[in-house]
């Protein structure tokens, strides 16, 4: 399987964030999946070594639009780079191409890969795909927007969205 995984920019060599979605990308490739990710820093960065270095294919999608807003490229660990004009073309690749997709902690970016994801299983217009959220972060996030905005999600669509507490609990 090919397995985006979504994540912020942010987490540092040798923090908790970093280390766990390295973990994560080892254990993705040693289950002989193929992971993918936007391929830049932080948790894109992470879940690539951890694949790469484990023997495992590793697709970076990149674009023009955030390289010419933050100056970086492709990470070292990116064994095929997909790269796109837009961000929009990014994500609309990020999450077609994949066969599951897991958020670890993020920011907007996150959040939007997930919602994007999400909406798109929702109107059928990808496939029905595993869609694992990891960490207390996002399972609150959604418990919130279901008690203030649950008028409009119903039950079988929260269903499609999964969490776990930490990278051990997923199984693909």
């Amino acid at each position: 399987m090919i397995v985006s995984v979504f994540g912020g920019s942010s987490p540092q060599p040798g923090s908790s964030d970093y280390i766990a979605a390295k973990t994560l990308g080892e254990k993705l490739a040693k289950a002989g999946h193929i992971v993918a990710s936007g391929g830049y820093i932080g948790t894109m960065e992470a879940v690539s070594a951890g694949a790469s270095e484990a023997g495992g294919h590793v697709i970076g999608v990149t674009c023009e639009e955030i390289e010419r807003w933050r100056k970086v490229g492709a990470n070292r660990w990116v064994k095929q780079e997909i790269h796109c004009g837009t961000l929009i073309e990014r994500l609309e690749k990020l999450t077609s191409l994949c066969d599951a997709a897991i958020a670890l902690p993020g920011g907007p970016g996150t959040l939007t890969e997930i919602a994007l994801l999400w909406n798109l299983m929702i109107i059928e217009a990808v496939p029905r795909k595993p869609l694992i959220l990891v960490g207390a972060g996002w399972q609150h996030t959604f418990d919130q927007f279901s008690r203030t905005q649950g008028q409009y999600t119903n039950h079988a669509q929260l269903s499609l969205l999964t969490f776990v507490d930490n990278i051990e609990q997923i199984d693909l």
